[in-house]
């Protein structure tokens, strides 16, 4: 029997078909948490959104956490189409802010040692804030500081600074730790530009801690609220050598029309910040807030003399709103 070479021999030689790889789709739902983390869901899309808007990746990301919690199940889910219109939206928002102050945004990268600390005027540090900061807002009475570059003196990393008006901190600082009311002064806004070498934030704190001690005596002890929810881990503070002294549990976010405002917000603009009133007496307003169960507030602190001393976390007091 003669095989030709079409025959057995000749098909044994031929490769069998590749197998088709498997194509994975993008989850169709993400989570709070996977946003905060930044994991590769979230974080391909705020790539996306951060180069078609040319903006800030950080102060992007940070906006966005803000207001995810609005469009969350009670379970934490978000759809991803969600996802990206919410990026989307506060992106383009976002650009509209910045080129509002565009003359107060610095462009130019230098060493931490060429920055100079400066106390910054309320009239530039009110704009930053109120445009840049997540909460689109300056705390009023603050005194401000920053580290400027050495050319045009612009803010590279900027801070404001304010007695604490939290009651219920104030009183467990006082119980806890002998802080008498009134001795402790709240770091309320911080903010720091891509350009900002590494460790910026934390100098800034560390000259603010020499000059309040210096000018105003009476301070004991520098306080801030650090949230998780926005994918803050408090490291810079940590860094200046901050403690984490206690925590306080969460409250929902309050958005009006789809945009957050805090209750000192809403309290300014309608004279109360309960949800219930504020859509009665304003029938065409859209007043929400979120479902979704946030994670606690950390509160850090740093003694003003002497060192801060740690406070295990068993000897950490959950307050309550």
């Amino acid at each position: 029997m003669v095989i030709s070479a079409a025959g057995p021999a000749a098909k044994a030689d031929v490769p069998p078909p590749p197998v088709p790889a498997v194509v994975h789709s993008p989850a169709a739902r993400l989570s709070l948490d996977d946003c905060r983390t930044h994991a590769p869901g979230f974080a391909d899309l705020l790539l996306d959104a951060v180069q078609r808007h040319d903006v800030p990746s950080r102060a992007l990301s940070v906006r966005t956490l803000l207001h995810l919690p609005r469009l969350a199940r009670p379970n934490g889910s978000i759809g991803r189409t969600a996802v990206i219109a919410e990026l989307n939206r506060n992106a383009a928002r976002l650009q509209r802010d910045q080129q509002a102050i565009e003359d107060l945004i610095p462009k130019d990268k230098y060493e931490l040692a060429d920055l100079r600390f400066v106390r910054l005027g309320n009239t530039d540090a009110d704009q930053i804030f109120s445009r840049l900061h997540y909460l689109r807002s300056a705390r009023a009475g603050s005194v401000n500081f920053a580290l400027v570059d050495p050319v045009n003196k612009l803010p590279v990393t900027l801070c404001s600074v304010s007695p604490l008006e939290w009651m219920r901190v104030g009183k467990q600082l006082q119980a806890q730790f002998g802080v008498p009311l009134g001795a402790a002064w709240d770091v309320s806004r911080v903010y720091s530009f891509d350009v900002a070498p590494v460790n910026a934030i934390s100098y800034l704190l560390s000259k603010v801690r020499q000059v309040i001690r210096r000018e105003i005596p009476g301070v004991q002890l520098l306080t801030t609220a650090v949230d998780p929810n926005l994918g803050f881990v408090g490291s810079s503070y940590r860094a200046a050598n901050w403690q984490q002294w206690m925590s306080i549990e969460a409250r929902p976010y309050l958005y009006v029309d789809g945009i957050y405002a805090s209750p000192r917000q809403l309290r300014t603009r309608y004279g109360g910040a309960n949800l219930a009133e504020l859509r009665r007496a304003n029938p065409g307003g859209r007043f929400e807030q979120s479902r979704a169960k946030l994670l606690d507030s950390v509160i850090y602190c740093c003694r003003l003399r002497g060192i801060t001393e740690p406070v295990p976390l068993e000897n950490q007091r959950r307050l309550r709103r």
